[in-house]
């Protein structure tokens, strides 16, 4: 069985619970993507044209730094990677996660939580920022999910 690293953002909550219950169901580590500096509610705010995550989203070369690191990724040949939909893609934090690592030779595979919109291009735009890597499409998965959903799909790259 593959080694897998469940490796997740989440601005309100959401995604954090979903990621927990598929590492949990998949026996995988579970890796928090912490923002350095830490989103408010107003910096989350899509309807504010000048909020944080709007001048972010709105700069395709925006990174915004992470706090911590995964200490062994060189250990994982499996890596899901899960965000909110944030203007129909990746949040720009996972770009700069997808950066920081050498995914080469891993499966990488995004999933989302969203309340309406799908995962778009986040595989395709995840890829170019990961050589070598197998990045998967991806899904938006709901948050209620259960572990056994979330197993029964998860196992497809274990």
């Amino acid at each position: 069985m593959a080694k897998a690293l469940v490796a997740y953002f989440s601005a309100s909550g959401t995604t954090a619970r979903v990621a927990e219950r598929l590492a949990t169901s998949i026996g995988a580590d579970l890796f928090e993507i912490v923002p350095e500096v830490p989103y408010t509610a107003a910096d989350i705010d899509w309807r504010n044209k000048s909020s944080r995550s709007s001048v972010e989203m709105g700069d395709r070369s925006s990174r915004p730094a992470i706090a911590s690191h995964v200490d062994d990724m060189a250990s994982y040949d499996v890596v899901f990677v899960g965000f909110p939909i944030w203007w129909y893609r990746e949040p720009s934090i996972i770009d700069t996660f997808m950066e920081s690592y050498d995914f080469a030779g891993k499966t990488v595979v995004p999933f989302a939580t969203s309340g309406g919109s799908g995962i778009g291009e986040s595989g395709k735009n995840m890829a170019a920022l990961a050589s070598g890597a197998q990045v998967r499409k991806g899904e938006r998965l709901a948050s209620s999910a259960s572990g056994a959903d979330l197993k029964s799909w998860a196992s497809a790259w274990l």
